[in-house]
């Protein structure tokens, strides 16, 4: 009896030894897959942050940069600080948005920091004029693009290039609508399609140095034309090729660990791109003088034409990946800022109702892609850039004057990331500087109109949000109801139940 007990004993003790050897080798996978995991969802916010600001700006309009400056040396400075700009107000987003983890970008940090009549004057230029002017210009210079090989010669006809832009919109809201997925990986792709031609063009533009084409570079600086109003305009034509840099901040909801991945994101992904600016700009000096570049009305192209000939046509279906990619990035991120305006109340309620079969916010990507329709309808391009870059540059700086207004007012909050406060103090200095730059050099009615715009949302702030008319409720109710009933869509609170 001894005996059999002692090897059951023994028995047990192995038992016992081998679960002990299996579960302490079940927490290292499970850490080997949370890392994996958290790499997964840090690459989807580069490729958010990449694939939004790459766009159409840097293959179409570098010539507006040096159209300012007039000389090869500031225009690359002109570029490089840029993107040493987009980086410093991006890292205040970073604080703000580790700060206060809500969806919707600037939106909740005003609210914060001011209460809601600057986050609802935001949200009212935000849903009207800065979103869908920009998701129409993104998708106007992809049917410029996608339309100019079937008319040789000539320009594409407007009819043509604004029916394939409402299509673009129409396409890129339903796959956003159907799937969050869908979207993303949508991105994912769009943007490694358009590194591959920014890799072609940056290659290239080496190869060329490499062989001794630097003529373009020799007294770079000689006959620039430096001024503070010709640096503004340049620096607002550079930095509407950067703007998405913020992008990120419009779904913190949905990241994974933000206080990590939302500032890795950021840190890794704008400068990538300022790097891949400087060096495409480098690359179009190589081939083109001053005077070529400026004479040229899409750049990329007369590159492909003068370095890939008979590939050139590489470029062109490289473009028309590019502007969808950013175009599918801005619908992605702006549908979350209708969907929290609404769900505070300063929408449509319905709005804020997401899909009970997709859980996506399809109602609010689907008046955003209808407000970019209507914008396409009448407007041009260069008309759309000069009302967007005035308007959005307002909010900027004064979202990140919010952040320093919060480091006295608010100072219970817990700051994961805490930025050194002269960054926000420069972003909104020079945010000041933009927004009074074009005013003072070149006034136009259309600056005025913009802010009476602005403004015009106290009105409706006043009505329909503070006093709360019966009849406007009157009136919604039975809209919501019916809206609701056709999109299958429920308030956010029933779907997590």
């Amino acid at each position: 009896m001894g005996e059999e007990s002692l090897k059951k004993r023994k028995g047990e003790d192995k038992g016992r030894e081998d679960r002990q050897s299996i579960q302490s080798h079940e927490p290292q996978t499970t850490n080997l897959q949370k890392q994996a995991s958290l790499f997964l969802f840090l690459l989807c916010g580069i490729c958010m942050i990449v694939g939004t600001i790459i766009g159409s700006g840097i293959f179409v309009s570098p010539k507006s940069v040096l159209a300012n400056v007039e000389a090869v040396g500031p225009c690359l400075t002109i570029w490089a600080a840029c993107g040493v700009l987009a980086t410093l107000g991006a890292l205040c987003f970073a604080e703000l948005g580790t700060m206060i983890t809500k969806s919707g970008g600037e939106y909740p940090y005003l609210m914060e920091a001011f209460g809601p009549i600057p986050a609802f004057l935001f949200s009212w230029t935000s849903l009207l004029v800065t979103k869908p002017s920009s998701f129409a210009i993104i998708c106007l210079s992809f049917a410029e693009y996608a339309s100019a090989p079937f008319y040789p010669g000539c320009d594409p006809p407007q009819v043509v290039i604004k029916c394939l832009a409402a299509a673009a919109i129409v396409v890129i809201t339903i796959v956003n609508s159907v799937s969050v997925k869908l979207g993303s990986y949508l991105q994912n792709f769009l943007t490694a399609a358009k590194m591959i031609i920014v890799a072609i063009i940056i290659v290239s533009g080496i190869v060329l140095l490499a062989q001794g084409k630097t003529e373009n570079f020799k007294d770079s600086f000689k006959d620039s034309k430096i001024s503070v109003s010709s640096i503004s305009l340049a620096f607002y034509n550079g930095l509407w090729a950067y703007d998405g840099w913020n992008q990120l901040n419009y779904i913190t909801e949905e990241l994974k660990n933000p206080y990590r991945n939302l500032p890795l994101s950021i840190i890794i992904g704008i400068p990538l791109v300022t790097v891949c600016y400087v060096l495409i700009n480098i690359s179009y000096f190589t081939v083109m003088t001053s005077t070529e570049l400026l004479q040229s009305q899409a750049v990329a192209v007369t590159f492909g034409d003068r370095v890939l000939y008979p590939a050139s046509w590489i470029v062109p279906l490289f473009v028309v990946f590019s502007t969808i990619g950013s175009a599918n990035g801005t619908c992605f991120t702006a549908g979350r800022l209708v969907y929290v305006a609404g769900r505070e109340g300063h929408m449509l309620k319905v709005l804020s109702y997401i899909s009970v079969k997709r859980l996506t916010p399809a109602p609010a990507l689907i008046f955003y892609g209808a407000i970019a329709i209507i914008y396409i309808i009448p407007g041009d391009i260069d008309t759309l850039i000069n009302y967007f870059s005035f308007a959005v540059w307002i909010f900027y700086g004064l979202t990140v004057l919010a952040l320093i207004v919060m480091r006295f007012t608010r100072k219970e909050l817990r700051r994961p990331i805490r930025i050194p406060i002269i960054i926000p103090v420069i972003v909104t200095l020079v945010s000041v500087v933009l927004v009074l730059a074009p005013i003072i050099s070149a006034p136009e009615l259309a600056y005025l109109y913009c802010i009476l715009f602005i403004l015009s949302g106290l009105i409706v702030y006043v009505l329909f949000v503070h006093l709360k008319f019966n009849w406007a409720q009157k009136i919604s109710k039975p809209i919501t109801m019916h809206l609701q009933m056709l999109l299958e869509v429920v308030p956010e609170e029933e779907v997590t139940e």
